[in-house]
């Protein structure tokens, strides 16, 4: 499974961007989609996801209000559409999928089966 991640770029606060996760390879199953970032000299922090149906989303209390996630399930894409981003917000945003619970949301890094390279998202104060 490959997951491309792309969308990233850098901005002014107040500016949006919308990342967006396509997953390739071997034929996928049904799969729950997490976002997480990392920061210089951070911890990976999750920061959003998304259950297979896109019935259900969880967001990190930092962007509760500013972003929102979605999915393609015909495109095999997922985006986090990321408005009023702040300094705080930069960091390389990494996607995930989760193939075990495709209808449950995971924020522990644990819980996601494969990964994407990350895409880093720069924003200028």
């Amino acid at each position: 499974v490959q997951l491309q991640a792309s969308g990233g770029g850098t901005v002014q606060t107040g500016e949006s961007l919308r990342l967006s996760c396509a997953a390739s390879g071997r034929p996928l199953g049904r799969y729950s989609m997490g976002w997480f970032r990392q920061a210089p000299a951070k911890e990976r922090e999750f920061v959003a996801a998304i259950t297979w149906t896109g019935g259900q989303t969880s967001y990190a209390d930092s962007v509760k209000g500013r972003f929102t996630i979605s999915r393609d399930n015909t495109k095999n894409t997922v985006y986090p559409q990321m408005n009023s981003l702040e300094p705080e917000d930069t960091a390389v945003y990494y996607c995930a999928i989760d193939e075990t619970y495709p209808d449950l949301l995971f924020t522990s890094t644990y819980s996601y089966d494969y990964w994407g390279q990350g895409t880093l998202v720069t924003v200028s104060s």
